[in-house]
């Protein structure tokens, strides 16, 4: 069949006469074995190798400079501008590299409020990553298929290669976002997550524009309708702590946050799962060794097809895509009300931050724009250990517009709505990477738990010395020693110095920002000479 790329009239048509259209899940199963693309493990689970790239490529990540979103568009190293033409060039070559290859198409939408969702054409040369297309993103009815139109389409061919000489690229590989054209292409990586990542991208560009605040954050929902949000980035806990099996999981990693309340992006989950553990993490466990499940670059024995999650021969960064209804109390909507409480995740590497402490209005301001954490091994190429960063909204790698955009509509919700906010540290204690040791998971959930519940608001604080925000005295089921992180060190000095340290990237960081915020939210961060 002949099929036109859904973009604006200047761009060709794409030869679909051999795709594979909208095949289920078996379908793609046989496929991709097939093609000998991936392999069937013991437990159910299709296990695929993404190849060299084992992570996004977010320095080979460009958005066309074209007149519709030239003047919206935060240019720089997040959005590397590519040229129009160029880009026109560049899809032809890959388009015509395409023409009668087998490919697979997944229409599918973004976002479970139909209201605000988008209707994507997911095309893609590997069954597996069609695949992971439809675990990923929303399925449509075979009603709603009957007269599907698609507002955006992905085309993801990982055989055909970019010219940097010819096409403005900085290497053979490449994620191209054309926001006029509706289209966007990805071409010499096999790592599946940048179909994911680009249409988060996109709904960041778009939903503001509506009033909706789009949000790199998980989301679950209590027995009495209070909804939570996880603010963090890749590796930070998001999929793991809001999968609580007392509490209606949302989504794992992408949503808005609407004049109604908040609802998922997605209609899946991709849950890191190097060392996972079927007694801390039961559900993400069951859900990763499930039919029906994508695992990317997870070691499998050839001959028993025994998953082995704790290896990392191939990379930390293994990964596992499934429906979210693999999570037995998954919301059926996707939606949620106005969060009550939100939780802003960081992976300290310095061992300095607290397990957990309360944040003003101005505090959860000025630390959304910082968005501090760590990168983890793994999740970009190149990232081997724990890399202390500062990630504007935790999530600037998928911000299309300033990030000023996302803070204001954050702060004015929070005040709306009366929101409680936290930061949780779930990194290191006693000690920096590689002295100390990472956050007690069971501790960690303790404490969110007595934030969800109340318990924890009714607990004296005191103000950290340096950073200002309320740390809490006590909490059940944690040791007082854990709450003031000081303590857990050895010696008391060298904490001082890391805490002065950290405080002083935190303010050479906002500089960015501080002709943009009130007065009140500059004096929020950390005091320190």
């Amino acid at each position: 069949m002949q099929e036109t790329a859904t973009a604006t009239q200047s761009a060709p048509n794409i030869n679909l006469k051999r795709a594979k259209g909208n095949l289920r899940t078996a379908q793609l199963y046989e496929e991709a074995i097939r093609n000998e693309e991936g392999k069937l493990a013991d437990s159910g689970p299709l296990v695929v190798s993404t190849g060299q790239y084992t992570g996004r490529s977010p320095k080979d990540k460009f958005v066309v400079k074209e007149p519709s979103s030239e003047d919206k568009i935060w240019w720089g190293s997040v959005n590397q501008p590519l040229d129009e033409n160029k880009f026109n060039a560049l899809r032809d070559r890959m388009f015509k590299h395409m023409q009668d290859k087998q490919l697979y198409v997944q229409d599918l939408f973004v976002g479970a409020d139909p209201e605000y969702r988008l209707s994507v054409r997911v095309i893609t040369e590997t069954a597996w990553a069609n695949l992971f297309a439809r675990n990923l993103f929303i399925r449509p009815s075979q009603e709603e298929l009957s007269s599907f139109e698609p507002n955006f389409t992905v085309v993801d061919v990982p055989s055909f290669k970019a010219d940097p000489s010819q096409d403005g690229t900085h290497t053979k590989t490449f994620i191209a976002l054309n926001m006029g054209q509706r289209l966007v292409l990805v071409g010499d990586t096999e790592y599946a997550g940048e179909i994911k990542k680009s249409m988060f991208t996109v709904m960041n560009y778009m939903l503001p524009l509506r009033g909706v605040l789009p949000m790199h954050c998980s989301a679950n929902i209590g027995a009495n309708g209070d909804t939570a949000l996880f603010f963090g980035l890749s590796g930070t806990g998001k999929t793991t702590l809001s999968a609580d099996p007392k509490r209606t999981l949302i989504g794992d990693d992408e949503h808005g946050w609407s004049d109604q309340g908040v609802f998922n992006f997605e209609g899946g989950c991709y849950a890191k799962v190097i060392n996972l553990s079927q007694q801390a993490e039961p559900d993400i466990w069951r859900a990763s060794h499930h039919f029906g499940t994508v695992l990317e670059n997870v070691v499998m024995d050839p001959e028993t097809r025994h998953l082995d999650l704790d290896s990392a021969s191939l990379t930390e960064n293994t990964r596992s895509a499934y429906p979210i209804y693999f999570i037995s109390n998954a919301s059926p909507t996707g939606t949620g009300g106005h969060p009550k409480n939100i939780m802003m995740l960081t992976a300290d590497a310095f061992g300095v931050m607290p397990p957990i402490a309360r944040l003003n209005p101005e505090q959860a301001m000025y630390y959304f724009l910082s968005g501090y954490t760590a990168k983890l091994a793994g999740t970009e190429r190149g990232v081997t250990e724990p890399q202390p960063e500062f990630s504007a909204c935790f999530g600037s790698p998928f911000l299309p517009l300033p990030p000023m955009a996302y803070a204001k509509m954050l702060g004015e919700k929070i005040q709306k709505h009366g929101s409680h906010v936290w930061l949780v540290n779930t990194g290191w204690t006693g000690g920096p990477y590689g002295v100390g040791k990472r956050m007690s998971i069971q501790y960690t959930r303790s404490m969110i738990s007595a934030a969800l519940d109340g318990s924890l608001s009714k607990v004296d604080t005191r103000p950290d010395p340096i950073f200002g925000f309320s740390v809490p005295i006590s909490c059940p089921g944690v040791p007082d020693e854990v709450l003031w992180p000081h303590n857990t060190w050895a010696e008391g000095a060298a904490y001082d110095v890391a805490a002065r340290n950290l405080a002083r990237r935190f303010r050479d960081n906002f500089e960015k920002f501080s002709d943009q915020v009130t007065e009140d939210v500059r004096r929020a961060g950390p005091h320190v000479e």
